[in-house]
């Protein structure tokens, strides 16, 4: 009876092996379309139409001055950036300030945006900015977000075009020096960035949006409700996403690839950090978190190897490091460029099995820390605690 328990085992392991290493060969094709359709040449605009950069701000990120002020050089004919905080004593005013200051001919506003309009503190403060926005054509972006000088050209040249609803960026990790750090950027470098171009395949397009960027038009965002449609969601960027995207208009994401660093947490921080990720999917995507399970390429493959130690199952391990190794050279280095994605390779296996556990923690609990404070999920819904 344990020998055919085991060999049942054994025969589940092998079996999801293969189909993840298919899912890693999906990933690596989905990565090369992705990669020759950014090398097709994008037609100049000179008509690129004013925009509004909506920046809701809480605390100091990693780097932040250096992702902020990449927003303030950007080749792009008239655009505005109203920066929102729910108070000055926060720190991040500090920046803004020092940011107009340096630049004292870029149009700059920092407001107060004291009012808690919902249980989203950011999307609170996107609907209290939304009013003093001078233009139609918007952008929203994460505060740690830095950007080429071209960015702005290219999102709005993009948008601009007709049928699209919203344009989102992919983006890269660049870790601190701690090792929880490294294993975080390897989940977005090789794991999350490469599913998020294989979802683009499968489903032909995208149906979300990344928080990464979000372009869009006011019209649009006034189709599905506005802001107070999304200010109780915790995953408002895949929600503004997925509502344009059921008024028919086209998600598109850009050929542009944005920047992120990422805070040198120790192992509870990040701990904390990736079961939130976790906790978000299942919410926002509960047949994408099933889907989830075939993506372990590595600890199948080990298990497999463990319960039925044979020369297949040998070739089958070799296969899947392959393919794993394979589908993160072609995510961090081909489609995001990421230069120092090679040092720390080395921590793909530890970073897989560690990916095992949060997605089994992630099954459990509706805790969320975000930014300080504590919810309850609900239904994708932050509720306080």
């Amino acid at each position: 009876m344990l020998v055919t328990f085991r060999g049942a085992l054994a025969a589940i392991s092998a079996s999801a092996t293969v189909a993840s290493v298919g899912y890693c060969l999906l990933c690596c094709w989905a990565g090369i379309s992705f990669v020759r359709q950014r090398r097709r040449t994008t037609p100049d605009r000179s008509d690129l139409p004013p925009v509004s950069i909506l920046k809701p701000l809480k605390g100091v990120d990693p780097n932040m001055y250096e992702a902020l002020r990449s927003h303030c050089v950007q080749d792009c004919p008239e655009y505005e950036i109203l920066f929102g905080v729910s108070s000055m004593e926060d720190p991040a005013a500090r920046a803004v300030e020092q940011l107009g200051r340096e630049f004292p001919d870029r149009k700059i506003r920092l407001m107060v945006c004291k009012e808690r309009l919902g249980a989203n503190g950011k999307v609170s403060t996107l609907v209290q900015l939304l009013p003093h926005a001078s233009h139609e054509f918007l952008l929203v972006n994460d505060s740690d977000i830095r950007v080429h000088t071209d960015y702005l050209r290219s999102l709005i040249g993009e948008l601009a075009a007709p049928g699209i609803g919203l344009v989102t960026c992919l983006y890269r990790g660049v870790p601190g020096r701690s090792i929880s750090s490294k294993l975080e950027a390897l989940g977005i470098n090789t794991d999350f960035m490469a599913g998020v171009l294989a979802a683009r395949m499968m489903e032909r397009g995208l149906h979300f949006g990344l928080g990464s960027t979000l372009a869009f038009r006011r019209s649009s965002l006034a189709k599905i409700g506005g802001f107070e449609a999304i200010i109780d969601y915790l995953a408002d960027d895949y929600e503004l996403g997925r509502r344009i995207f059921q008024t028919g208009e086209r998600i598109v994401l850009s050929h542009s690839v944005v920047q992120t660093n990422l805070p040198g947490y120790n192992f509870a921080g990040f701990w904390a950090h990736q079961l939130r990720w976790a906790r978000t999917i299942r919410a926002s995507r509960p047949s994408g978190y099933a889907g989830l399970l075939l993506t372990f390429t590595l600890p199948w493959a080990v298990a497999a190897f463990c319960l039925l130690p044979a020369s297949w199952t040998g070739w089958l391990l070799a296969a899947a490091l392959l393919a794993r190794a394979g589908m993160a050279v072609v995510s961090a280095s081909l489609v995001l460029q990421e230069p120092k994605s090679w040092r720390y390779l080395w921590l793909l296996p530890v970073r897989d099995f560690v990916a095992v556990a949060v997605w089994v923690g992630g099954l459990f609990g509706r805790k969320i820390v975000w930014r300080g404070e504590v919810f309850r999920l609900e239904s994708g819904k932050l509720k306080p605690q």
